[in-house]
């Protein structure tokens, strides 16, 4: 099997913590070229594969692979992958440049590497000050700085929005972008779904440990099927001549059906003579569909944040 040079693939991955199963036999692709969200409620099992994909533990079967290889492997996994896990790792009393200089004389880059990538991540100006002076969003950026030391084909981020304030969270959208549209591989673990929603080309869903869906979010609405808002006088009537697999849910002079497109219930409206002012589809976004796959009706801030994963 071929492997483009920036793919991850997870194939048959279990981990576990003496009785405790944090991943099971998990598989997907992250195909190079894209940004895919990676999903789940606290406890998922999100945290365990990111760190078997690092390297930083070794899975108890299967395998995580970058490009085909182990992230040991690598013949310069630095300069390959960049990953960013936690944003708090930092020397309090060191410059944002002195941190990234410190990477740089470890992993064999060149120290003129700190500022250019300072530069990228819009903190050139806070270059000389201690890092205990910066926001979080600050700490968030120069974490992501530290990623991209290597100039990686591969981008490994948890959270990134974290601390970040709207321009901020703007500005990390249009940058991934363009990690993207230069060929790397970007994988984003977050619970921020509004946000994921307008920034990934596709989504990995897993729940105590396994895959839930994989895809883009068009793909996972339409498997998760529509919703069709029907508008008009004789609603009761259209509710009685519905067929066994739609469902209906009447409010006032709406209604809302699943199970059949709009043009199937516009067929059926024409041919029992109901008349309709307005037929809408309407597709899940993907809040509704993460809780529907996960089952989780809590609110959104509740997973996925930090310490709550395995």
């Amino acid at each position: 099997m071929t492997h483009e040079p920036g793919q991850i693939e997870i194939r048959g991955l279990s981990k576990t913590f003496g009785a405790v199963k944090a991943v099971d036999n998990l598989s997907f692709s992250v195909p190079a070229g894209t940004i895919t969200g990676f999903l789940g409620p606290n406890g998922a099992g999100k945290t365990t594969t990111l760190r078997c994909l690092l390297g930083l533990i070794g899975p108890t079967s299967g395998a995580a692979t970058i490009g085909g290889r182990a992230y040991v492997d690598l013949s310069h996994p630095s300069a390959t992958v960049g990953a960013m896990l936690e944003a708090s790792s930092f020397h309090p009393a060191r410059s944002g440049r002195n941190h990234l200089r410190v990477y740089c004389v470890v992993n064999g880059f060149p120290d003129r590497r700190a500022d250019e990538v300072l530069d990228v991540v819009g903190l050139a100006k806070a270059a000389g000050q201690k890092v205990r002076g910066y926001s979080m969003g600050m700490r968030q950026r120069l974490g992501l700085a530290a990623a991209l030391l290597g100039d990686p084909k591969v981008l490994i981020l948890d959270e990134p929005a974290n601390g970040l304030d709207p321009e901020g969270i703007a500005w990390l959208r249009r940058f991934l972008r363009r990690m993207a549209e230069e060929g790397r591989t970007v994988l984003v673990s977050s619970h921020v779904l509004s946000e994921v929603e307008q920034t990934v080309d596709n989504v990995v869903i897993i729940n105590r440990g396994t895959l839930v869906r994989q895809g883009s979010i068009a793909e996972l609405a339409e498997h998760e099927g529509l919703t069709v808002l029907v508008r008009g006088p004789d609603l009761d009537r259209l509710a009685t001549v519905l067929p066994d697999r739609a469902t209906a849910d009447r409010q006032d002079t709406t209604m809302r059906v699943t199970g059949l497109t709009t043009e199937e219930l516009g067929h059926l409206a024409f041919t029992e003579r109901i008349e309709l002012h307005e037929l809408t589809a309407e597709r899940s976004d993907l809040e509704k569909i993460f809780f529907a796959l996960t089952g989780d009706a809590g609110p959104v801030e509740h997973f996925g944040g930090e310490g709550g994963d395995l």
